[in-house]
Parts: C-alpha cells; sequence; structure tokens
C-alpha cells in the first residue's frame, strides 16, 4: 500500500515544523509549501519542499495532486511594506481553491481564538473570512483555534522574558487584567495530526490548561527565569511607543497597536476545555536558562529565509 502524501505548509518555519515530523513518524510522506525552500533546518532532506505558487494557479492545485491532508499555518502576523494581511488571505484563498480543484479529502487550518468578520482588527477578521471560505469550499475540514503557541522557537514568550532580563521595569497595557491561554506547540502539532485522521467537520479552539492574566503572565515568566520585575500599568498609547521604540533598537516590530488592542479585548481567551496537557509554567522552568537570552524577530525570519529560527 502506498505512503499517504501529507502537505504541510511552512513545515520548516514554526507550528508547521511540529507537525511534520509526527506525520513522518506515522509513516506518511511529507510535502512542504514554502517560502523558504532553502532554511536550514533538521526537516530539510526529510520532506519535499515546493514553493507557494500563488501566482500560478495550475502548479499550485499540482502541488497538491495526491494529498491525502492539507495542514495550511500559512499567515503573517502584521501589516508590512514587505507582506500585508490582504494579501494573506488572498494567498489562502487561493490555497484553497487549489485544494478543492486537486481533491483534497482533508484539511487542517489554523486561525484564532474569537475570529470575527465584524472585528475592528483585521487579523481576526481575516482569519474568520478563510474560516467562512473553508467552510463553504465544500472540502473536509478541521479549523484549529490556538490563542498564544509557545515553545522553542516562540516570540511573545521568549521576547517578554528578553525585556524582563534587561530592563528594570515591565510595562503592562491598562490593567493587565485580560487573559491568555497558551498552548505548547508540539501539543498543537498533536491536535493538527488528530484531526487530519478525523473525517468530521470540526472547529476547535487549542488552548492550553493554563490561564494567565497578562499581568500574571509577566510575574511568572519573571520569577521563573530569576528576573521578578514590577510590573507596572502604563496607558496603551505609551505601551506601544515604547514598544516602537525598542522595535528599531532591536530592528523588528515588537508589537503593534492593534495586537496590544486584541490583547486588552480579551480576544486570546475562550471559555472552552483545554486541548493542550503541557503547562507553560513546568516549560517555562525547564528552559529558565535559554528562555529570553536572545531576541527573536519577526522580521529577520521573513527576510532571512536560509537561517534556522
Amino acid at each position: 500500500m502506498p505512503q499517504q502524501l501529507h502537505v504541510v505548509t511552512g513545515a520548516f518555519g514554526y507550528s508547521g515544523s511540529y507537525i511534520a515530523p509526527r506525520l513522518l513518524e506515522a509513516g506518511c510522506r511529507v510535502r512542504t509549501l514554502t517560502n523558504s525552500l532553502h532554511r536550514q533546518h533538521p526537516l530539510q532532506g526529510q520532506v519535499e519542499a515546493v514553493p507557494f505558487h500563488f501566482d500560478d494557479e495550475p502548479r499550485l492545485a499540482a502541488s497538491l495532486e495526491g494529498v491525502s491532508v492539507l495542514y495550511n499555518t500559512y499567515w503573517v502576523r502584521f501589516n508590512h511594506p514587505r507582506f500585508k494581511y490582504a494579501d494573506a488571505v488572498k494567498n489562502t484563498l487561493a490555497l484553497f481553491t487549489a485544494a478543492v480543484k486537486a481533491n483534497v479529502p482533508r484539511v487542517v487550518h489554523v486561525s484564532i481564538t474569537n475570529p470575527s468578520e465584524d472585528s475592528p482588527f483585521e487579523y481576526f477578521r481575516g482569519k474568520a473570512q478563510l474560516e467562512r471560505a473553508l467552510r463553504e469550499s465544500g472540502l473536509s475540514y478541521a479549523i484549529l483555534r490556538p490563542a498564544v503557541l509557545f515553545g522553542d522557537e516562540d516570540i511573545l514568550i521568549n521576547n517578554i522574558a528578553w525585556v524582563l532580563r534587561r530592563f528594570p521595569v515591565f510595562g503592562v497595557f491598562g490593567d493587565g487584567s485580560y487573559r491568555l491561554q497558551p498552548i505548547y506547540v508540539d501539543d498543537f502539532a498533536r491536535l493538527a495530526v488528530e484531526q487530519g485522521r478525523s473525517s468530521s467537520n470540526a472547529v476547535v479552539d487549542a488552548i492550553g490548561p493554563e490561564t494567565f492574566t497578562y499581568r500574571e503572565l509577566v510575574r511568572t515568566i519573571g520569577r521563573i527565569i530569576g528576573k521578578p520585575r514590577p510590573a507596572l500599568s502604563v496607558p496603551p498609547w505609551f505601551g506601544h511607543a515604547v514598544g516602537w521604540a525598542v522595535g528599531k533598537l532591536v530592528g523588528d516590530v515588537t508589537i503593534t497597536r492593534d495586537e496590544i488592542d486584541g490583547l486588552m479585548s480579551d480576544l486570546l481567551y475562550t471559555h472552552s476545555h483545554q486541548t493542550g496537557q503541557t503547562r507553560l509554567t513546568e516549560w517555562a522552568q525547564q528552559h529558565a536558562n535559554t528562555l529570553g537570552r536572545r531576541y527573536a524577530s519577526e522580521l529577520q525570519r521573513r527576510i532571512n529565509r536560509t537561517k534556522r529560527y
């Protein structure tokens, strides 16, 4: 019996690089669609790497021929001259169209908690538009809605620790009472592969076993890495200004105003049952010596397409 072929977008990136090994361990053949064909990664040589071909519909569909499951992790974190939400939506719609033409039996798609087409935030609005398009496509689907992913290649948790290691205080936007439910990236990958084996349409909130307010998260990370700092409430505009300055210093977009407002709107919290088992507190304790030692740059990951995360 021939090996099943599974396609993972971004297998040399973050969440995709945890999904692909689980599929390989299960005996599947894995192909990745990627903008980083030559990125240094342990999966190089273990998976077939193919460009996205978003601008060439026949070639994009051909890259999905014979595929059993498509795992889509493709997205952008913010608008930038090099990439925009509108382009990410357009490209993902092209991917779904190609999947229909290639008769892909199942799509596992990564969304976000609390998406809404009425959202004032383009990130959440775009994710909602894509969810609707997938539901209306006729494809069998699982839509996974993670809140915050954490792991070795993480940006948010790592960079909170980076700030705590370098500054005497930490500015918390507003009162810091808004909540987050981080899920370990490999727990998320396990969930994705489980949903790939199913045939029932599903929408699943992908959340971890711990819930933190933002203030609690900062204090917890500070305590674990041995850098407890005062968590001072600051106006959102001031926090964004400081983030902009730090971003200029490190050559990145540290945080956007939409990300701040989305956090403060409690959009990274749901009332759903946990789907991840790994506790952030335990993981952070195991990585306390390395967490936040180096700044993790979103822009550098997108500009340098050969360096490993």
